[in-house]
């Protein structure tokens, strides 16, 4: 490619309305150059409107969107210098791979040879230059992916746009293909906006993850931080895979108490309705341990177990080893390291530090 230099990206206090309803909240981002960013939400969170707004393909309602120096708030879609893959490949059946791959290109006017030789180089960074004369009909769903990669890339944009580039493909195919993304944006070190609703490409390709819901930017960090150190009870029940466990109770002189739990902390405050969020993977079975419950499931994932237990009508999940060998109805115990659990206010959400 022609290594020039990346873009940093902003969006600055961006509202986006339609008609009554806010889908982007007082949206303030600053994207580094070269980071391979993720936005992170479930359906209706406005991650794709935040892109969009980015593309020029939705106009804000209010703030300001920058590329490096320059304001492209109210700048043309083609005159932004970004491109778009989605969640469609949108290949023109009736061309080429290289046909399609070159299309940037033509619009634009660019000579032929140029085309060419530009074609044959993004073709071999995506691994597609013995496709290059087929259509793609003959092409499987990974491939198409690549040719889409490779005519967003052939442009030498500033700006990538992803939008669930990857939900079309099946589960083994996309694992493949987020090691591939990834490789190919720290060779490019091309600024990239990725939109997901899948939390584990969010965490495997992330540089950062801004995690939104309903509009609203709820932590922007690196996805080891937000995984471990979750802002609030939304960040804390989105990512993780099993998910985080939550325990209901209240906390008082630092102690949390719930149906089948207590647990000491180092927090000073008294919450009446609270949550005790821990991790399955910090959670321990066996001797030694402080709460007892009674076994609800056990599934073998490989090289680990989940157990979940019952414990006073709440439910925990616990990573056990692969050879645990109780079934459901069992008793067993379970110990917690209380420095590795959080506590959260039920009613606002937000955490208890």
């Amino acid at each position: 490619m022609d290594g020039r230099s990346a873009l940093p990206v902003r969006f600055d206090c961006v509202v986006k309305r339609f008609g009554d309803v806010e889908v982007l909240r007082d949206f303030d981002l600053a994207i580094e150059p070269g980071e391979f960013l993720v936005l992170l939400g479930e359906s209706g969170s406005g991650k794709t409107t935040a892109l969009r707004i980015l593309a020029g393909l939705e106009s804000a309602t209010s703030g300001r969107v920058s590329i490096g120096e320059r304001d492209v708030t109210n700048v043309l879609p083609k005159n932004r210098d970004v491109a778009m893959v989605f969640q469609s490949y949108a290949l023109y059946p009736h061309k080429t791979v290289a046909e399609n791959v070159a299309y940037p290109l033509d619009v634009r006017g660019v000579p032929k040879g140029e085309q060419l030789e530009r074609v044959r180089q993004v073709a071999k960074l995506v691994r597609i230059e013995t496709l290059l004369e087929r259509y793609p009909r003959q092409l499987s769903g990974g491939q198409r992916q690549r040719v889409a990669l490779a005519r967003a890339m052939v442009r030498r944009p500033a700006v990538f746009l992803m939008d669930e580039p990857l939900s079309n493909l099946d589960a083994k195919l996309r694992g493949h293909m987020r090691a591939e993304l990834k490789h190919l944006q720290h060779q490019l070190g091309t600024t990239t906006l990725y939109v997901t609703h899948d939390q584990i490409e969010a965490m495997t390709l992330a540089h950062r993850v801004a995690l939104l819901d309903k509009g609203v930017l709820q932590q922007f960090d690196t996805p080891a931080r937000i995984y471990s150190d979750p802002a609030n009870l939304f960040v804390a029940s989105f990512v993780g895979s099993p998910p985080m466990n939550l325990l209901r109770g209240s906390l008082s002189g630092g102690g949390f108490e719930g149906a089948g739990i207590a647990l000491n902390t180092s927090l000073t405050a008294s919450v009446a309705d609270a949550v005790l969020g821990v991790r399955p993977e910090d959670c321990r079975l066996g001797d030694g341990a402080e709460w007892n419950g009674r076994i609800y499931a056990v599934e073998l994932m490989g090289d680990h177990t989940l157990v979940t237990l019952d414990l006073g009508g709440q439910t925990l999940t616990v990573k056990g080893l692969k050879d645990f060998a109780a079934g459901p109805g069992g008793s067993v115990s379970v110990a917690v390291d209380p420095a590795r659990c959080f506590v959260f206010d039920a009613v606002s959400g937000q955490r208890i530090r």
